[in-house]
C-alpha cells in the first residue's frame, strides 16, 4: 500500500519569477513522463510474472515459480484464521502438528464472529506487515472462509499480494443456519464469494458444503438488481476441491462396564442441532420405562435453548455427563463410554464430533441428510439402514429402542463393531495430513 502525504499551503504565497516558474514547469513535465513510464513498467511486470514492487523507485522483489525440487519436501505456509477457536483451531493445530511444511499461524480470538469477519483483513494484514519487516517470507497463504481475502490482499504489504492462496470453507454464510431468514446478513455471504474468487484454490470440507453454497449463491445473485456475476459460480466450482477435516486418533476402547444403553449427543447447544427432537425421543423412551443413560456434551452459549435445562430436570436420573467437557481427556472418555452417538442436526457441514465418536467405537444413528451420508460413504446396504434414520422423532425413538434390545441380547452391532471406525479412519490426522500437504504443495508448485 503506497503512502501519500499532503499539507495545506498558504493561498497567498508569493509567485516565483517567470524564469524560475518555467524551469519548475519543465522539471514537473519530465517527472510526470518518467513516472508514467515507471507505472507502465510496473503493469507489465505484474502481468508477466505477478511480481510486486515494494514501493515506487525501489528494486523489484518477486516470488518466482518454484518446482517441487526447489521446495524440497516443504513449503512455507502463512495461515490466517480470523476465528481461532473450535473446529477452526482444531483443524489448523491438527494438520500443522503433523505436516511436513513450515507453518506460521496468525489467529484472532474466537469472539464475536461478525466483527471478526469485518475487521480481520485489516488486523491480520498489519500483523503480516510487522512479520515481513522482520524478514519473514512465505510460499503460500492458507485461510478460512471467515477472512475477507480480497480485502486482505488490498491491505497487506505489496510483497505478499502475489502469493497463491487457498480458502478453506468450514462453513458458508449463505446457508449457515439462522433462526429467521430475515436475520441473515448477506454481506457475509458476498464476502465468501469474493474470498473464493480471490483464491487460487477453494477447499470445502464436504461436497454438501460446496454444493449448498454454490446453489445459494446463484439464488442470491438472482435477487440483485444488476451486475450479477454468475460467472463467478463456475469459476469457484472449477477450482474447488473436497478436503475433509481430521481428528486425532483416540485411545483404545476399554471393555464395556455393565449398565443400560449409553447414548451420546455431542454438538453445539444451538437450535440448528435440533436438540428438541432428541429430547422428545428420550422422553418417549423414559415414559415407556426403557432403560438408558445419556451424555449431553458440547459447546454451550449464554443463550442456549431452554430445552436443555428442561431436559436436565426431566432426565436427572438418566444422566451420565452433562455440559461442556473441560479437558480433552474428559471429552475422549465420554466418547469411549458411549454405545451410541446420535445426531438430530438440521444443518451440518461436516460433523467432526460424529466422526470422533464413531472412531471411538460408538454406533452412529444419524439423519439421512446433510454431510452424514458423505462422511460414511462406502457402507454395506445393511449398515446404511442401521446407521441412518429419516430424521423424525418416531423413527429415532424406534431405532434407539431396537438398539436397547440388541444390547440386552449381547449383540448391539450384529457383527464386527469396528467396521464403522474403519471407514472413518481415513480422516485420522496421520492419514489425512500427508494428503493435505500434497494438495497444498501442488497449489504452490503450479503457481506462476
Amino acid at each position: 500500500m503506497r503512502e501519500s502525504t499532503s499539507s495545506n499551503q498558504n493561498t497567498q504565497r508569493q509567485q516565483a519569477p517567470d524564469d524560475k516558474e518555467a524551469a519548475s514547469t519543465g522539471r514537473l513535465l519530465t517527472l510526470r513522463v518518467l513516472t508514467g513510464r515507471l507505472l507502465i513498467l510496473r503493469v507489465l511486470i505484474s502481468w508477466q510474472s505477478r511480481a510486486r514492487l515494494c514501493s515506487l523507485g525501489t528494486e523489484t522483489q518477486r516470488y518466482p515459480a518454484r518446482r517441487r525440487s526447489e521446495y524440497g519436501s516443504s513449503v512455507k505456509v502463512l495461515a490466517l484464521e480470523p476465528y481461532f477457536g473450535g473446529s477452526h483451531k482444531a483443524f489448523l493445530d491438527g494438520w500443522s502438528g503433523l505436516s511436513r511444511h513450515d507453518w506460521t499461524i496468525l489467529g484472532l480470538p474466537p469472539f464475536k464472529w461478525k466483527w471478526r469477519m469485518r475487521h480481520a483483513a485489516y488486523s491480520l494484514a498489519e500483523q503480516v506487515r510487522e512479520l515481513m519487516r522482520a524478514g519473514r517470507r512465505w510460499d503460500v497463504i492458507f485461510c478460512s472462509d471467515m477472512l475477507d481475502l480480497a480485502s486482505f490482499f488490498g491491505l497487506a504489504p505489496v510483497e505478499s499480494r502475489g502469493l497463491p492462496a487457498v480458502a478453506y470453507f468450514h462453513e458458508n454464510q449463505l446457508t449457515y443456519p439462522v433462526r429467521h431468514e430475515s436475520e441473515r446478513d448477506y454481506h457475509f455471504g458476498y464476502t465468501n464469494m469474493t474470498a473464493a474468487s480471490a483464491a487460487e484454490a477453494v477447499w470445502f470440507n464436504s461436497a454438501f458444503n460446496r454444493d449448498s453454497f454454490l446453489e445459494a449463491l446463484s439464488a442470491f445473485l438472482k435477487r440483485m438488481p444488476d451486475y450479477q456475476p454468475f460467472d463467478a459460480i463456475e469459476r469457484i466450482r472449477a477450482k474447488s476441491a473436497i478436503q475433509p477435516q481430521g481428528f486425532h486418533p483416540l485411545p483404545p476402547r476399554p471393555p464395556r462396564s455393565p449398565g443400560p444403553l449409553r447414548i451420546l449427543w455431542a454438538a453445539r447447544w444451538e437450535h440448528d442441532k435440533n436438540p428438541a427432537l432428541f429430547f422428545q425421543a428420550l422422553e418417549r423412551m423414559r415414559a415407556s420405562n426403557i432403560a438408558f443413560t445419556v451424555s449431553v456434551i458440547g459447546e454451550q452459549f449464554r443463550d442456549s435453548p431452554a430445552v436443555f435445562e428442561n431436559a436436565r430436570n426431566n432426565l436427572h436420573d438418566r444422566i451420565d455427563r452433562w455440559g461442556y467437557q473441560a479437558s480433552r481427556e474428559q471429552y475422549e472418555a465420554a466418547l469411549l463410554e458411549a454405545d451410541v452417538t446420535v445426531s438430530t442436526a438440521d444443518h451440518e457441514f461436516f460433523g467432526i464430533s460424529v466422526v470422533e465418536a464413531v472412531a471411538a467405537g460408538a454406533l452412529p444413528v444419524l439423519p439421512r441428510r446433510l454431510a452424514y451420508p458423505e462422511i460414511l460413504s462406502g457402507l454395506d446396504p445393511a449398515d446404511d439402514a442401521l446407521f441412518f434414520y429419516d430424521g423424525s422423532t418416531d423413527e429415532l425413538t424406534q431405532r434407539l429402542t431396537t438398539l436397547v434390545d440388541r444390547l440386552n441380547n449381547g449383540d448391539l452391532w450384529r457383527g464386527d463393531p469396528l467396521r464403522a471406525a474403519r471407514i472413518i479412519d481415513k480422516y485420522a490426522w496421520p492419514n489425512l495430513a500427508p494428503q493435505l500437504d500434497a494438495a497444498l504443495e501442488s497449489v504452490a508448485e503450479h503457481f506462476t
